[in-house]
């Protein structure tokens, strides 16, 4: 986000310059200011919106310049697209081609030592933190992947602190210190402008004293849980206590929150039922006439305090009907050569679930929310996966959190990582989570990415 503003503002100063350069506007008119603030704005918007759909924003993705560069031509690509279209609704904001080319120009000239900079500073962990990270267990293990998976996160891992689980150096990649009884003497050899405690067990092993004695002393604490929760957008379940959810206040949301998330779900679903009306039509005319069977494909879901209700979707499958709930498992892949050819176009699109606006509309679902799991299968993962039943206290959604940051599941081991996504989402949910997910979603939508 810092970094969509930093270059946001630099684009916006490029083009405004460009434009002034070229032909001065009257800025001693009442309309010379606006106007020229909505004509140097219009190129550095579609500019950020077409780098945020090619990821350039997504440093844990575009690890390199060089990714970055490659990237950066397709993006101007797309930019000019959406600027084209921009300008053929509001025709009066166009500039002409020279102040354009050079403003162009000029963000080139400002993005690259920008970012070239900047993937030198990561790379050689210039200003990092050091860290000291309490604890050798699964916790502290996944902590070390992710802060060495986001180098821009400006954390440097300089050893771990043993708690005695018996796990090999070797398989750490960082130095083994300890034990925690001599933290204090750790501290002062290693000089950690960070600690997080990621410890597989804290009950009489927490070195309090040495710990409030190095906060005192300027250095930052921080819970592993919490940490993970930042890194990853989700909790880390096989780790969680319940006081952990309980005091972090996880499940209390304001009624205004609650009433503000039906009341904008039941006006784009509305919307989006009369305005999408035309194409979902030519969709069921085209299922119709490429394959034998119902247009609408209705599945038993589990929703709100796992009640279950009829999900309704396109049918995307030959001979695929609401008695396949019986049958069909989570667990099991569809069979990819029932697929239909309408089916399939429309799956990669996500335009299957379009009538998920009418499951919206009776009460069953939300826009934004953990996805609906099949009826069958509630028992089975409530078994299995922990705190799954925690996903029941809110509507499911059309989208959510889970869909956009990791996609399907077809087994156990997936359906517990979307599920830490979903926990996630629950104890964060807000308005501004839910429009960070409805854009996601259309990326995800634009460019098929996830979509199986």
């Amino acid at each position: 986000m810092i970094l969509a503003l930093i270059e946001g503002s630099l684009l916006f100063a490029a083009v405004a310059g460009a434009i002034i350069a070229w032909g001065p506007p009257v800025l001693t008119e009442a309309w010379g200011l606006p106007m020229l603030m909505w004509q140097a704005m219009a190129p550095s918007f579609c500019c950020i919106v077409a780098f945020y759909y090619n990821d350039l924003y997504d440093l844990r993705i575009v690890r390199s310049f060089g990714e970055f560069a490659s990237r950066l031509l397709q993006s101007f690509g797309v930019a000019l697209i959406l600027l084209a279209a921009f300008y053929t609704v509001f025709p009066a904001m166009r500039i002409s081609q020279g102040p354009l080319l050079s403003s162009l120009l000029i963000i080139v000239g400002l993005l690259v030592p920008l970012r070239a900079a900047g993937y030198s500073i990561m790379r050689h962990h210039a200003f990092a933190d050091r860290v000291l990270i309490l604890g050798t267990g699964p916790l502290a293990r996944n902590l070390v992947d992710e802060i060495e998976s986001r180098p821009h996160y400006r954390y440097a891992i300089v050893a771990l602190a043993d708690e005695g689980n018996a796990v090999p150096e070797s398989a750490l990649r960082y130095p083994l210190v300890g034990p925690l009884e001599r933290l204090d003497k750790i501290v002062e050899d290693l000089k950690p402008d960070r600690i997080i405690v990621a410890l597989t067990e804290r009950r009489g092993r927490m070195p309090m004293r040495q710990l409030l004695e190095a906060e005192a002393h300027g250095v930052i604490v921080e819970d592993g849980l919490q940490t993970y929760e930042n890194f990853t957008g989700k909790l880390a379940i096989e780790t969680l206590t319940p006081s952990f959810l309980i005091f972090s206040g996880a499940f209390r949301k304001s009624r205004l929150v609650v009433a503000f998330r039906r009341v904008s779900s039941l006006t784009v679903a509305a919307a989006g039922l009369v305005l999408a009306a035309p194409l979902m039509i030519v969709i069921a005319l085209a299922i119709r006439l490429d394959s034998r069977g119902p247009v609408v494909f209705v599945d038993e879901r589990a929703g709100l305090g796992g009640q279950p209700f009829g999900l309704l979707k396109f049918r995307t499958m030959r001979g695929q009907s609401s008695a396949d709930a019986e049958t069909f498992s989570v667990w099991q892949r569809d069979d990819g050569a029932r697929i239909t050819r309408v089916g399939r176009w429309i799956r990669k699109l996500r335009l299957d679930e379009l009538p998920q606006f009418w499951n919206i509309l009776r009460g069953d679902m939300d826009l934004v929310g953990p996805r609906p799991e099949i009826m069958r299968n509630v028992k089975t993962m409530g078994e299995q996966i922990p705190y799954y039943s925690l996903r029941h206290v809110v509507r499911p959604g059309l989208t959510g959190w889970a869909q956009v940051r990791y996609g399907y599941s077809v087994s156990l081991e997936q359906v517990t990582e979307k599920m830490r996504y979903d926990l996630f989402y629950i104890k964060h949910m807000s308005p501004w989570l839910d429009l960070r997910i409805l854009v996601d979603t259309v990326k995800i939508m634009l460019f098929g990415r996830g979509a199986q």
